[in-house]
């Protein structure tokens, strides 16, 4: 394969760069190959970290990432719901990422009962006092929109729920989301590009998970490579009817060469 073609490489972080919060192997000289091919954005749907969070603990395990690329589903909520609306009146639900990113888009966080939205996003603090909150915000006038759906989260000690879990405890009580920026959402792949300066088939999309990662990619125009040292594999993709457009075993393969055409 030639990753000449591109100009842009989109990432997933666990799975691809990392697992259990320990590099993969040859990730970090993977993602500074990159780096040095075109312009390298790291693509998450975790809520719960600022990006500057992200880029730290990123680079204390030796990968050569700023703050400018990362992008969060907080900060794409946080985003578009500026592009959308101006600086809105918001109740959060959920854990400080998702409270920083959308108080540094300008928008205020607020009580319940004065809330024009609430955002969710996972919470692993979750309370029925919480939920109770977010329905007085709701059944006041408050809009809703969510981060992401992902079910579960992965941990060193195995998977947890995510932040479908809390999106889905709000529709119970009868109110769904507007919209989920997160992966497979469109919305997410078109700010990661935004950051990046390209078009989408300038741009290779990397992940391990066929159902967001790939799906997601695919829709918005982006070539796509599944890696797989995460969650996915290549049958399940298939029988997804989500194909990507490589498969290698890692990244470090992906970037030295092996990766395979699926197409």
């Amino acid at each position: 394969m030639d990753l000449d073609r591109y100009a842009a490489f989109v990432l997933d972080i666990d799975g691809v760069l990392v697992r259990n919060r320990a590099p993969l192997p040859g990730a970090v000289e993977a993602v500074k190959w990159l780096t040095r091919q075109g312009t390298v954005v790291l693509l998450t749907n975790n809520s719960t970290r600022e990006r500057e969070t992200v880029a730290s603990r990123l680079a204390a395990l030796g990968f050569p990432v700023q703050r400018e690329q990362v992008v969060t589903s907080a900060f794409v909520a946080a985003h578009l719901l500026r592009q959308r609306h101006g600086p809105v009146r918001v109740w959060p639900v959920g854990e400080q990422g998702l409270v920083s990113e959308l108080a540094a888009r300008g928008h205020t966080i607020c009580d319940p009962q004065e809330a024009e939205w609430v955002v969710a996003g996972m919470d692993r603090q979750l309370t029925y006092s919480k939920l109770a909150d977010a329905l007085q915000a709701l059944l006041s006038g408050a809009r809703f929109a969510a981060t992401n759906r992902d079910y579960t989260f992965p941990t060193e000690s195995g998977q947890v729920p995510g932040a479908g879990a809390v999106i889905g405890a709000i529709e119970g009580m009868g109110f769904p989301p507007e919209f989920v920026v997160g992966k497979p959402s469109e919305t997410a792949f078109r700010a990661a590009l935004e950051v990046a300066g390209v078009e989408p088939e300038q741009a290779l999309m990397v992940g391990d998970r066929p159902e967001t990662d790939i799906a997601g990619a695919a829709a918005a125009g982006m070539d796509t490579a599944l890696v797989l040292s995460g969650v996915g594999d290549l049958d399940t993709a298939r029988a997804q009817g989500t194909c990507p457009t490589w498969v290698a075993p890692d990244l470090a393969s992906l970037v030295a060469g092996q990766g395979e055409s699926v197409r």
